[in-house]
Order: structure tokens, then C-alpha cells, then sequence
């Protein structure tokens, strides 16, 4: 039952989506952000008890309303989701192939055993595809703005074969971003604050404005 009430719950996002997209999208830059994990799936949990599913949707929100206040006629920002429920991986894919977007960025805080790893990851496909190098270019300038406007140690753009990268790279750039390490407690510390919040969301907000007029979608 509860698998059922979550496909319904997506098929409705999809939808809603899908009838969005008749409001007249063609001149706006679509921009589907995924905020990781969700639901029963915390992700990584920090020292504090600092959960990651929590983190990636409070910045996913506020990178959203930072579009509705300052872009709303030419970025449109979707998301995987909005509320802490579980969707799949396959299906956070889904909507962005459907959305025909520009760009895919899924969030995430990072967690390691060794308490003073810190710093910013960026992921891209390791298959050498059609938007590769467009995400690569767009990972090295997401990871320089986190670190001169707020400190967050670079710890390269890297190569994944990750399942939301792997089913959207065909279609999009696509990014997987750590953001920090909950198990780091000064990093989970600085995550735990709103304000911080409010900091991240906006360097990634400017970062994709910024850099829009580079993206491009397959069907273009």
C-alpha cells in the first residue's frame, strides 16, 4: 500500500509537470534540482544527528524561492521532491526527461569515518556522452563559487557512474554535488544553521544563472 500511495504521488508531480509545460516554458530554462535521499531514507546522518535528507530539501526549497522572487520569466526550477517522501531514483530521472530540461543537479552532504575529511565534491557521468563536457565546465565553476564566497574546501570534479547521472546524461548535463560532511563537526555545524542555508542556496542560485546561457537541451 504505501509503495502504491508513492507512485501516486510521483505520477501527480509528473503530471502537474507536464501540464506546467504548456504555460509557455519555450523561452524559460528548465532546471530540475534533486534534493537526495527523503523519506525512510535519511541518507548520511552527521554527528549531531544531522540528517541529510533534511539539509538537501531545506536548500532545494530555498533555491526555489529565490527563482520565484527574482527569475520566474526565464529559469524554471523543478523539483524530485517537495516534502521528505522516498521517490525513486529512476523516477527523480524520469521527471527531468520529461521536463526536457536544461540542467539536472542532484544535492547532497557527503559523510566519511574520517571526521576531518571536509569540502565540496562535484560528480559527473564517467561515460564520455553528449553532455559531458558541458557538466564537467559547470562542476569546476559550482565547486570555485563554494569556495571563494564561502570557504567550503574544493575537493575536485570527479567521475561516477551513479544511477541519476547514468539515466540523464544521455539528455542533459548532469551534476551530483556533495555538499560538506555531516560527519565533520564544523562543516555539519555550519549546515545546521539557517542562515548557512540561506548562503548556499544563494551561491548555487547565482551559479546557475550565472552559466545558463550554456546549457542546452537535447531537443535543441
Amino acid at each position: 500500500m504505501k509503495k502504491w500511495l508513492k507512485n501516486v504521488s510521483f505520477v501527480f508531480l509528473l503530471l502537474k509537470s507536464c501540464l506546467l509545460l504548456g504555460q509557455d516554458l519555450d523561452e524559460k530554462k528548465i532546471i530540475v534540482i534533486d534534493p537526495g535521499h527523503g523519506g525512510n531514507d535519511s541518507g548520511a546522518i552527521g554527528v549531531n544527528s544531522l540528517r541529510e535528507k533534511k539539509i538537501t530539501l531545506e536548500i532545494v526549497r530555498l533555491i526555489s524561492e529565490l527563482a520565484e522572487k527574482n527569475y520566474n520569466k526565464t529559469v524554471e526550477i523543478y523539483q524530485t521532491r517537495y516534502s521528505d517522501t522516498l521517490v525513486s531514483l529512476s523516477d527523480r530521472a524520469k521527471l527531468a526527461k520529461v521536463l526536457n530540461a536544461d540542467l539536472f543537479l542532484s544535492l547532497h552532504c557527503n559523510h566519511s569515518d574520517n571526521p576531518d575529511a571536509r569540502g565540496v565534491e562535484v560528480y559527473v557521468p564517467n561515460k564520455r556522452l553528449k553532455f559531458l563536457d558541458e557538466a564537467t565546465w559547470f562542476g569546476f565553476q559550482l565547486q570555485a563559487e563554494l569556495n571563494e564566497k564561502l570557504g567550503f574546501e574544493s575537493r575536485g570534479v570527479k567521475f561516477a557512474n551513479f544511477q541519476v547521472l547514468r539515466e540523464t546524461t544521455d539528455y542533459m548535463p548532469s551534476i551530483l554535488l556533495e555538499l560538506g560532511f555531516v560527519s565533520n563537526e564544523d562543516e555539519q555545524g555550519y549546515l545546521l544553521k539557517p542562515e548557512s542555508l540561506n548562503a548556499v542556496a544563494l551561491v548555487i542560485w547565482e551559479c546557475l544563472i550565472k552559466n545558463i546561457d550554456s546549457y542546452e537541451r537535447v531537443g535543441d
